[in-house]
């Protein structure tokens, strides 16, 4: 694939990572793809062959990796386990709040819509789920309860993260990073 190609596929599966973030899999069209990526429509079955679900499950691995090397680039500074964990959740917390409260987690709105009836998306959410519980039991990996540990940080980060959307508040945050503080501290 040329450069002119990769810069098409790329703008498209910005574009869709734009969309499913704000409005899930079942409000995002191909249509309005298309026309934020700049492409016609013949490049989006070029690059995406396997339509809609190919395309979102890409979506959501690149978003995933862009998580993963803030997770990965954290861990690396010298905070204290709590210092990073509540350092995410600002992160993300800021990013959701700066959005207008329409970017939580790349992943979490896929994977709500879509686990039970989307088997390809259902395994690109997984996958990335995992990688994330794999960085951060890295992360703790000095502590006895490790895997536990990173399984229990993500999902309370997951859940504040909704909380906060849905309640349009960083208070579900503040209180989550409050708890994060004492599990780590």
């Amino acid at each position: 694939m040329g450069q002119k190609g990769a810069e098409t596929r790329d703008r498209l599966l910005a574009a869709t990572q734009e969309s499913i973030e704000s409005v899930g899999y079942f409000g995002t069209g191909l249509n309005q793809v298309i026309a934020a990526g700049g492409a016609p429509r013949g490049s989006l079955y070029f690059h995406f062959p396997g339509g809609k679900d190919q395309l979102v499950g890409e979506s959501v691995r690149r978003a995933g990796q862009a998580i993963g090397e803030l997770l990965d680039d954290s861990a690396n500074t010298g905070l204290s386990d709590a210092e990073f964990a509540t350092g995410v959740l600002r992160y993300l917390g800021d990013r959701l709040e700066q959005s207008g409260w329409r970017k939580g987690c790349p992943v979490a709105t896929v994977a709500l819509e879509t686990a039970a009836s989307h088997d390809t998306l259902q395994e690109a959410c997984a996958e990335v789920y995992a990688d994330w519980e794999a960085l951060l039991r890295a992360r703790l990996a000095h502590r006895p309860d490790a895997e536990d540990l990173a399984v229990t940080v993500l999902a309370l980060v997951e859940g504040a993260l909704l909380l906060a959307r849905t309640h349009r508040s960083r208070e579900p945050l503040d209180r989550v990073a409050r708890r994060l503080e004492a599990l780590l501290g």
